[in-house]
């Protein structure tokens, strides 16, 4: 038996246990879960505290968890003034109270939203597909209740905003060829993978209204979704949907702070994040942290968002999958994720000493291609080197 079988029978021993037990899983995924047999889709759910460790609550947990996610569904893709709204109030109406009112509110986080999950991973063509499971309420509603019919087409035209850093854009306008071949919505019967997304943080948003949506999320929910959605088990395959925004909603309570300028400034804020990977360097290569001191290199140009999307954007979808699977098993999240920072820029620290302030910006901006390995072996060297000395009262 290969090493590789061993280690199915390892992680199939865990997994058919009646009680899980967490410790070991997480031991297990943090070097990478297999991509067959839908293992990812599972321990993703575990490990994100979607699914307990008792193996006999789970399917009353996710039968409950599915109903749910479908009343909402129904009672959030109502259109004012149709047959099944009984409140017909007028289109003009200020009042608070107003559903029209209130659909207008909702088409200004609706418009970010489409516009944002449909240049989702445009590398692939996964998101641009047909999914194997519709929502028939909104596939057969005649586009009453398409999310993305309710935002003006003129919006397919605009310019495409990719973040290169805080407070730095690259804006590229895109052809019109390529809007209306990549991004039109599938016909009747029919819809495409980003219009599944675009439900999911449409309904994220309408059931957190204290934070609603913010540019990046379509980031961390886009290889969620692709995890579940591609699973080869067919019964958890065709709820990837309902269980993709309950898992995203528990991903994004332990992230929430990153997104909130308010709690910048606070111990989860994203600010202090940055703090932990610049004083993290300064521990493990203070020749380099001095360099990037003195050239004026603000760990805002670039750690920014490699925090704030959990890396979703420096790597191919894949590596960010591998990737994922070892900070979703980090009992201490994201503490792993601020190693994995510190090994990108020690990995490439002589190309970093050898340039100057916009050579370094570019550079760490668009990450060179390091092996994913090579990046999470550094960075478990760093950790379990912070560890030993934080035991040891150094």
């Amino acid at each position: 038996m290969s090493s590789y079988d061993l280690r199915l029978k390892d992680l199939d021993q865990v997994l058919e246990s009646e009680v899980i037990n967490l410790s070991k899983l997480r031991e297990f995924c943090f070097n990478g879960i297999p991509d067959v047999k839908g293992y990812r889709s599972l321990c993703w759910r575990l490990l994100l505290n979607y699914l307990p460790c008792d193996r006999n609550k789970w399917d009353e947990q996710l039968d409950h968890h599915r109903k749910l996610y479908q009343q909402w569904l129904d009672e959030i893709l109502v259109t004012p003034g149709s047959i099944d709204n009984e409140e017909c109030d007028h289109p003009l109406s200020e009042d608070p109270n107003s559903k029209w009112n209130t659909f207008f509110k909702d088409n200004q986080a609706l418009t970010q939203i489409d516009k944002d999950v449909r240049r989702l991973h445009p590398e692939l063509s996964f998101f641009q597909q047909a999914t194997d499971y519709p929502l028939p309420i909104v596939v057969y509603s005649c586009g009453t209740k398409r999310l993305n019919r309710r935002v003006g087409m003129h919006f397919l035209n605009s310019a495409n905003v990719e973040r290169k850093g805080l407070g730095i854009v690259k804006i590229s306008q895109k052809s019109e060829q390529t809007s209306t071949s990549e991004f039109k919505p599938l016909e009747e019967g029919s819809e495409a993978h980003w219009e599944v997304v675009e439900r999911i943080l449409f309904v994220y948003c309408k059931l957190n209204p204290g934070q609603g949506y913010v540019q990046g999320m379509n980031e961390i929910i886009g290889p969620i979704y692709y995890c579940f959605a591609t699973d080869p088990i067919i019964k958890m395959k065709e709820h990837a949907e309902a269980d993709c925004f309950f898992v995203f909603t528990n991903l994004m309570s332990e992230i929430r702070d990153f997104f909130i300028k308010t709690l910048d400034e606070t111990d989860t804020g994203i600010v202090n994040m940055m703090r932990k990977v610049t004083d993290r360097l300064k521990e493990n290569d203070p020749v380099v942290h001095s360099y990037l001191v003195k050239n004026e290199i603000y760990p805002q140009y670039y750690s920014f968002r490699w925090l704030t999307l959990l890396l979703s954007q420096e790597f191919s979808l894949p590596e960010v999958l591998r990737i994922w699977d070892s900070l979703f098993s980090d009992s201490q999240r994201f503490s792993f994720l601020i190693d994995i920072c510190c090994a990108m820029i020690v990995l490439i620290r002589d190309q970093i000493l050898a340039g100057d302030f916009s050579t370094i910006v570019k550079l760490l901006q668009n990450y060179p291609n390091v092996e994913t390995r090579v990046i999470l072996n550094k960075a478990a060297e760093l950790s379990f080197k912070n560890r030993d000395e934080e035991s040891s009262g150094i």
